[in-house]
C-alpha cells in the first residue's frame, strides 16, 4: 500500500483504490476500443484481402502503439469535447473522479457489448454519452453543454452521407476507367499514380491538420497544400516509373490489376492505425489522468499531464483489443455489409480518409468510424443495391442511435452503485 501510496500522491486508502480503479477501468477501455474502434478501421483491408487478419494485427500494432506513444498527447482534456461544465465540480472535485470512473467503465461495457454482436460504434460518442449521463445525475440538464450534443447528432449524418457520396463516385470512376477501359495497362499506368499520389497527400494533411496535431505540426494551410502536394507528386513519378516498367503481361487480368490497389489499400490502412492510436487513445486515457489528478492533487484542472505509463497502458490495451476480439468488427465492416475486393477496400478507406480530413479542416463535425461504414455502404450501393446486405445496415444504423442514452444510463447506475461502496 505504501508503494501505491507514493506512486498516485496519496496516502488516503480510498484515494488509492479510486486511483487503481481508474488504471483498471482505462485497461479495459482501451482493451474494448482496440477490439471495436481499431478493428473497424482495419476491416476494409481484411476484409479486401489486402491483408489477412495477422498481417493486420502486426501491421495495426505497431502503427496503433506507436501513435498512442509516440504521438498520443501529453496533455489531455479531463472532461472528453468540453460536454459538461467543468466549474461545476470546483467545489467537490472528488464528485468529477468518481465520475470518470462511471464514465470509463460505463463506455467500456457498452463497446464490449457492441464488439461481441459485431457492431462498430464510435469510441468518443460512447464516452460522450457517459459523461453526460453522470453530468445530468449530479448538476441537471444545464450542467450539459446542449450545443455540442447537437454536434455529435449531425454528425451521425454528416459522416456517413458524405464517405458514401465520395466513395460512391470515386469506385464509379475506377471502374469506368480502370476496369472497363479495353487497354487497362495504359489505363493503369494513367490513373494508378493518380490515385497513389492523392493517397500520400492526404495522408500528409491528415498528419499536419488531424492525425498528429500533438506533434506541433502547425503549419498555414498554404504551406501545407504545398508539402502535400509536392509529396504526392514525387509519389505519382515513382509509381508511374514503376508501372511503366512492369512487363505487359503483368496486366493481363483483374487479379494484378488489384494488386497495384493492395499496396495503395495497405498504406491507407497504416496510416489509419497510426492517427488512431494518436488521437482516440484519448478516450482511455483521458479520464484516467483526471482521476489521478484529483487524487494527488485534490482540484479539478481542465487539461492535466499524461504520465509516460498511461500511454503506454492505453496502446497496449488497444493492441491487445485488436488481436483477441477484433475479428468480430472486421468481419462486420468487411465482408457482411458488402464484399470488398482491393480496389473497394481502398475506396473507402481512402474516402473515409479525405472525408475526415476536409470536414475536419471546415469544422464540420465527423465520426471516422461513421464515415468508414458510410464508405463501404457507397462502394456497395456503386455496385448495385442488392449487393448490400440491409439487415446488417439496420444493425449498425440501431447501435449508433444507442450508443449515447445506453453509455448515459450504464454511467448513471454505475456512478450510483459508486456512491454506495464510497459513501458519497
Amino acid at each position: 500500500m505504501e508503494l501505491l501510496s507514493n506512486w498516485f500522491g496519496t496516502t488516503e486508502p480510498t484515494m488509492v483504490i479510486a486511483a487503481l480503479l481508474a488504471v483498471v477501468f482505462g485497461s479495459y477501455m482501451a482493451w474494448t476500443i482496440g477490439a471495436n474502434d481499431v478493428a473497424n478501421a482495419m476491416a476494409t483491408s481484411v476484409g479486401s484481402s489486402t491483408l489477412t487478419y495477422r498481417q493486420a494485427i502486426v501491421i495495426a500494432g505497431i502503427m496503433e502503439f506507436a501513435g498512442a506513444v509516440l504521438a498520443g498527447s501529453h496533455v489531455t482534456d479531463t472532461i472528453r469535447k468540453g460536454i459538461i461544465n467543468a466549474q461545476l465540480f470546483e467545489s467537490d472535485p472528488h464528485l468529477l473522479m468518481y465520475g470518470m470512473l462511471s464514465a470509463l467503465l460505463a463506455a467500456a461495457i457498452w463497446l464490449h457489448v457492441a464488439t461481441l454482436l459485431g457492431l462498430p460504434v464510435s469510441t468518443t460518442h460512447s464516452i460522450v454519452g457517459a459523461v453526460v449521463g453522470f453530468g445530468i445525475l449530479i448538476y441537471g440538464l444545464n450542467a450539459i453543454h446542449w450545443v455540442k450534443i447537437v454536434q455529435i447528432v449531425l454528425s451521425w449524418v454528416i459522416s456517413p452521407v458524405a464517405g458514401g457520396i465520395v466513395a460512391y463516385l470515386l469506385f464509379k470512376l475506377i471502374r469506368k476507367k480502370i476496369f472497363a477501359a479495353q487497354d487497362t495497362r495504359k489505363a493503369l499506368i494513367n490513373w494508378a499514380p493518380l490515385f497513389a499520389g492523392l493517397t500520400l497527400s492526404i495522408i500528409v494533411l491528415a498528419v499536419i491538420y488531424k492525425g498528429l496535431k500533438n506533434l506541433n505540426l502547425n503549419l498555414p494551410p498554404n504551406k501545407a497544400f504545398l508539402v502535400a502536394a509536392a509529396i504526392g507528386i514525387i509519389t505519382y513519378i515513382l509509381f508511374s516509373v514503376i508501372l511503366r516498367h512492369k512487363k505487359e503481361t503483368s496486366f493481363q487480368n483483374i487479379k494484378s490489376i488489384e494488386s497495384v490497389f493492395k499496396i495503395l489499400g495497405m498504406i491507407t490502412a497504416a496510416y489509419l492505425a497510426f492517427a488512431h492510436g494518436a488521437n482516440d487513445v484519448a478516450n482511455a486515457i483521458g479520464p484516467v489522468a483526471a482521476v489521478i489528478a484529483t487524487v494527488g492533487e485534490g482540484v479539478v484542472a481542465l487539461k492535466v499531464g499524461v504520465p509516460l505509463w498511461i500511454l503506454y497502458m492505453g496502446g497496449i490495451g488497444i493492441v491487445l483489443g485488436l488481436a483477441t476480439q477484433g475479428y468480430k468488427v472486421m468481419r462486420t465492416v468487411g465482408s457482411d455489409i458488402t464484399k470488398l475486393t482491393p480496389s473497394r477496400g481502398f475506396t473507402a478507406a481512402f474516402s473515409a480518409a479525405s472525408v475526415v480530413v476536409i470536414c475536419s479542416r471546415l469544422g464540420l463535425p465527423v465520426s471516422t468510424t461513421h464515415t468508414l461504414v458510410g464508405a463501404v455502404l457507397g462502394v456497395g450501393i456503386a455496385q448495385g443495391i442488392d449487393s448490400i446486405d440491409l439487415r446488417v445496415v439496420r444493425s449498425i444504423v440501431n447501435s449508433w442511435l444507442l450508443t449515447l442514452p445506453v453509455a448515459a444510463a450504464l454511467s448513471i447506475i454505475i456512478f450510483l452503485i459508486l456512491k454506495l461502496i464510497f459513501h458519497l
